[in-house]
C-alpha cells in the first residue's frame, strides 16, 4: 500500500466527487489522479530527483504530492516565509530537481536555479505545473509506480524553532500506516467539506491531503488565514470538517466577540493542534460551537503526524465534571492512537517514569519516521523516538505536554518546567497568555521570567501575579521579573517563539 494505491482506491471509487477546491477551480478524484498520471510522465526524465515546491496552497498541490509519489520522486513543501540565505540552505539539499513557484517569488531566488548540471532541471509556476497535468494530450507514465514501502514520500523540513531546519524523511509506509490507522475509507458523505488553511509545509497539511483523498471528503484550501476570511469561507462552503492551530482559533473567537453562537450548523468536527491551547480560548470556542465536536491533536513531523487525541468525549467529559483531575484533562493532548506506545522517561537516565511523574516523551509505531536525511534514524533498538518534549501521563493515560526539554529552566541544579509555570499563570483571571523563560543569573545560573499578556480590559500587577504562582508552586518557581507584551510571538503553524521571548528578556530589553 502507498499513496498512489490510496488515490486510485478514491479515484475508482467515487471519481467525479470533487476533490479539491480553491476559488471556482475544483479537481475531480479522477481528475487529481490523471493529473498526477500526467506530472509523473513529466518528472520521469531521469535526472530528477525532487520535486519542490515554494508557495502557498493551490490545485497543484495535491497533484505534485502525487505525481511525485507515482514518478518515486521525493516531494518537499518549502517554507516561503523563511529568509533568504535559509532558503538557499534547503535549496542545495534538493538538486537536482524541479522547482514549482510563483514568478513573483523567482527574483528571490536568482542564480541558484539556473539550471546548470547540479542545479535545478527546471523551474515551473503552480499554473504551468497545472496546465500540463491537466493538457488534454497529456499521457500518464507508461511504467507503473513503485510498491516499494520504503520509498520517500515527502521530505519535510522542521521548523528550526530550537535550531537550522532538517529534513524529516517520511517514507511510504510512515504515512499510510497513519492514515490506515486514523481514517475510514469512503467515511465523508459527499456533501462533507473540509477547511485547510495549513501551510502545505506543515505535516498537518501535508497528512490532510492524504486523509481526505482516503475518506473522500472535499478540501476547501485557503491560501491565508484571516479569522474573518475562515469564518465567511466555513459559512457560505458549509464546511462539515476544519483543522486550526490555537492560535488560529484565538482569533476566530476574537472575530466572534459578541455573537451568540458561530452560526455554523455544518460544521461538525473542528480539530486543533500544533501549540498549546489556553484552556480560556477552548472553553470560549466549545460555547460558540455548542454543535461541534472538538479534536485536540498532537504529533510531530517525525511521527507523520498525529499520535494522540482528546477526543470530543474527553472535551465533553472534562468541562462537564466536577472533578479537578479530569476538568484538567481540557489542557491535555488525550490518549495515544490505538497503533501508537507512548513512554515517559527520565531526562538523565531514560528509564520509564511512573503516571503522574515529569518527563522526556518517547514514541513508538509503524507511522514513527525518526529519521532525517544526512543523518540516519534516531530511533532506538527497539524503537523508540525521542520527541524531545517534555510532559507525563496521568493515571487515567491522557498525556500533558509541557514544551521541548530544551526550554527547561535550571534554576540552582533544579529543573524547571516553563510549561507548569505557564499553566499556572493562565489560570488568573486577567491572563490572557504567558511564557516562562529561564534568564542568566549571577546567583542561581537561571531565575526564572515571564512575559504576560493580559486580556482586555483586564489589570494584574507583577506582585499580585507572583504572589498568584508562589501560593500554587513552590518560591524557587516564582517568576522574578515579568513583562508585559501586547502578544507573544508564535510562528504561522502556532507554535510559540520562546527563542525570542529569551532574546528579548535576556539581553534586558
Amino acid at each position: 500500500m502507498n499513496l498512489m494505491m490510496l488515490l486510485e482506491m478514491a479515484a475508482g471509487a467515487f471519481g467525479e466527487r470533487v476533490a479539491f477546491q480553491n476559488g471556482d477551480d475544483r479537481l475531480t478524484y479522477q481528475q487529481l489522479f490523471d493529473a498526477a498520471g500526467a506530472l509523473a510522465a513529466d518528472l520521469s526524465d531521469g535526472r530528477t530527483k525532487h520535486l519542490a515546491m515554494l508557495d502557498e496552497s493551490s490545485l497543484a498541490l495535491p497533484v505534485a504530492v502525487f505525481g511525485a509519489s507515482w514518478a518515486g520522486v521525493p516531494f518537499a513543501p518549502l517554507n516561503y516565509r523563511l529568509t533568504d540565505p535559509e532558503l538557499d540552505s534547503l535549496l542545495s539539499q534538493l538538486q537536482p530537481g524541479r522547482l514549482v513557484t510563483e514568478p513573483d517569488r523567482l527574483s528571490r531566488l536568482g542564480e541558484r536555479i539556473d539550471g546548470d548540471d547540479g542545479d535545478f532541471v527546471s523551474v515551473l509556476t503552480t499554473g504551468d505545473l497545472l496546465r500540463t497535468a491537466r493538457a488534454d494530450d497529456a499521457a500518464p507514465r507508461d511504467e507503473p509506480w513503485s510498491m516499494d514501502m520504503d520509498d520517500t514520500a515527502i521530505l519535510l523540513f522542521t521548523s528550526g524553532t530550537t535550531g537550522a531546519p532538517k529534513a524529516a524523511v517520511l517514507r511510504q509506509k510512515h504515512l499510510v500506516s497513519y492514515v490506515l490507522g486514523s481514517v475510514e475509507f469512503m467515511g465523508a458523505d459527499e456533501s462533507d467539506a473540509s477547511l485547510s488553511c495549513v501551510p502545505p509545509y506543515h505535516i498537518a497539511g501535508m497528512a490532510g491531503i492524504v486523509s481526505a483523498v482516503y475518506s473522500g471528503r472535499r478540501v476547501v484550501q485557503m491560501p491565508s488565514f484571516t479569522a474573518e476570511r475562515w469564518i465567511e469561507t466555513a459559512r457560505k462552503e458549509n464546511v462539515s470538517h476544519a483543522m486550526v492551530v490555537p492560535t488560529m482559533l484565538a482569533r476566530i473567537v476574537d472575530a466572534l466577540e459578541g455573537e451568540k453562537d458561530a452560526g455554523m450548523p455544518n460544521l461538525r468536527n473542528l480539530a486543533y493542534g500544533g501549540g498549546k491551547m489556553p484552556q480560556s480560548v477552548i472553553e470560549k470556542a466549545m460555547d460558540l460551537f455548542p454543535d461541534t465536536s472538538f479534536t485536540n491533536a498532537y504529533g510531530l513531523t517525525e511521527t507523520s503526524s498525529t499520535i494522540s487525541l482528546l477526543g470530543p468525549d474527553d472535551h465533553r467529559e472534562a468541562m462537564s465534571s466536577d472533578d479537578p483531575d479530569i476538568r484538567r484533562r481540557i489542557v491535555s493532548v488525550g490518549q495515544p492512537l490505538p497503533t501508537i506506545e507512548v513512554s515517559i522517561r527520565d531526562v538523565d537516565t531514560e528509564e520509564e517514569l511512573p503516571a503522574g511523574e515529569r518527563g522526556l516523551i518517547f514514541v513508538r509505531g509503524e507511522q514513527v519516521s525518526g529519521e532525517y536525511r544526512g543523518k540516519g534514524s534516531l530511533l532506538d533498538d527497539e524503537g523508540w523516538f525521542n520527541t524531545r518534549d517534555g510532559g507525563y501521563l496521568d493515571e487515567g493515560g491522557y498525556l500533558f505536554l509541557e514544551g521541548r526539554m530544551d526550554d527547561v529552566i535550571v534554576r540552582g541544579g533544579e529543573n524547571m518546567s516553563p510549561g507548569e509555570i505557564e499553566d499556572v499563570l493562565l489560570t488568573h483571571e486577567a491572563v490572557a497568555d504567558a511564557c516562562a523563560i529561564g534568564i542568566p543569573d549571577e546567583q542561581w545560573g537561571e531565575a526564572v521570567a515571564a512575559a504576560i499578556v493580559l486580556k482586555g480590559g483586564k489589570e494584574a500587577s507583577v506582585a499580585e501575579l507572583q504572589q498568584w504562582v508562589k501560593d500554587r508552586l513552590r518560591s524557587s518557581r516564582t517568576p522574578e521579573r515579568i513583562d508585559f507584551w501586547d502578544e507573544l510571538p508564535y510562528n504561522e503553524t502556532g507554535k510559540l517563539l520562546r527563542r525570542k521571548v529569551r532574546e528579548a528578556m535576556g539581553s534586558g530589553d
